[in-house]
């Protein structure tokens, strides 16, 4: 089936909001802003939000505090009806998660521009759905557009329960697994539409089965990243200074740290094998990719984590997963090749 040129580039332009949701995302946590509006959907009650504190009640943090109890109280219920009670509890008899922050104009729009960029993206998936239903309607396209809506709902949904639980750090790693799942299903789409995506990877078998490797060890590499800096978070909160960081962060962070060295090993052969033979772009470009993300994580070693390195370490991992993911899904049928 042939694709308008128009429906393949909304998908990409898709693709880049979603990609801008995590971006966003990042930004919002390293300027602190995460709690710049209590409420979800609304911002302090509004569609578009307050710019100075006489524009709220005076009694605002005692009526949102009020908020965010019934909401955690509705979660403690869903925890404990899937078996996480232990979890459910936890949550209650944390009251620190019912502290409001005083109004913050600047983290309140920046909040808020992360909202705005999630509606965008959200829309967007939205057309690509309708679009695929009036239009196209390949079964295999037609599932893959709604899982995404349906996820991205779910990502929606889950983004207020880490607004009213006060950013509890594993509620973070969980809304960045379903932002990255989006992700993936948009790739497919884009891999079943795109005439440069169906075009395959001609390499070997080994080095095929090297380049999901690296994908799969990027994918938990993100996670252990989060987890490392949810410890560091909460490291600062205790007290703790720069240098013991590393005694104390335990095991993720030697995995996080080993694995890095591990992806640049595997992806300089890959890079190397790809010039030497092939000259693949997407391979040459995740290299490329790869040597940034180290020299941020570098940087955020030994430069006292600055909040936009922090951001850019993100992106890089986040494209490097995508870049790898459209290799992956190209080499799918691909035989051995001499």
């Amino acid at each position: 089936m042939n694709y308008s040129r128009l429906f393949v580039r909304f998908n990409w332009i898709t693709l880049v909001l979603i990609f801008l949701v995590v971006v966003a995302g990042s930004f919002v946590r390293i300027t602190g802003s995460g709690m710049g509006c209590p409420d979800w959907p609304k911002c302090f009650g509004k569609w578009v939000p307050p710019t100075q504190k006489s524009q709220l009640p005076t009694d605002y943090k005692e009526i949102y505090a009020e908020k965010r109890g019934k909401k955690i109280e509705k979660f403690s219920k869903l925890l404990r009806s899937i078996g996480m009670a232990n979890v459910a509890d936890k949550i209650k008899e944390d009251k620190s998660i019912l502290i409001e922050q005083s109004f913050n104009a600047r983290k309140t729009w920046t909040e808020y521009a992360n909202r705005l960029v999630g509606f965008l993206a959200g829309n967007a998936v939205l057309v690509v759905l309708l679009w695929i239903l009036f239009k196209y309607r390949k079964r295999k396209l037609v599932l893959l557009a709604i899982a995404n809506l349906i996820f991205l709902g779910f990502e929606a949904w889950f983004g207020s329960i880490v607004v009213a639980t006060n950013l509890v750090p594993w509620t973070i790693t969980v809304h960045l697994f379903f932002a990255l799942l989006i992700i993936a299903l948009q790739l497919l789409i884009i891999h079943e539409i795109s005439p440069i995506q169906s075009t395959k990877i001609h390499i070997s078998r080994s080095l095929k089965l090297l380049i999901v490797f690296c994908f799969v060890i990027t994918f938990i590499q993100m996670f252990l990243g989060t987890q490392v800096r949810e410890s560091i978070d909460e490291l600062t909160k205790q007290g703790y200074s720069r240098a013991v960081w590393i005694e104390k962060l335990g095991l993720p962070f030697f995995i996080h740290r080993s694995f890095s060295w591990l992806v640049l090993i595997i992806l300089s052969f890959i890079a190397w094998k790809n010039e030497k033979e092939n000259k693949y772009w997407i391979i040459r470009t995740s290299f490329i990719l790869l040597m940034l993300e180290l020299i941020s994580g570098i940087l955020l070693a030994y430069a006292n984590m600055p909040g936009l390195v922090q951001t850019s370490h993100l992106i890089f991992a986040t494209i490097i997963l995508g870049t790898l993911g459209m290799a992956s899904l190209r080499m799918s049928s691909v035989t051995k090749v001499a």
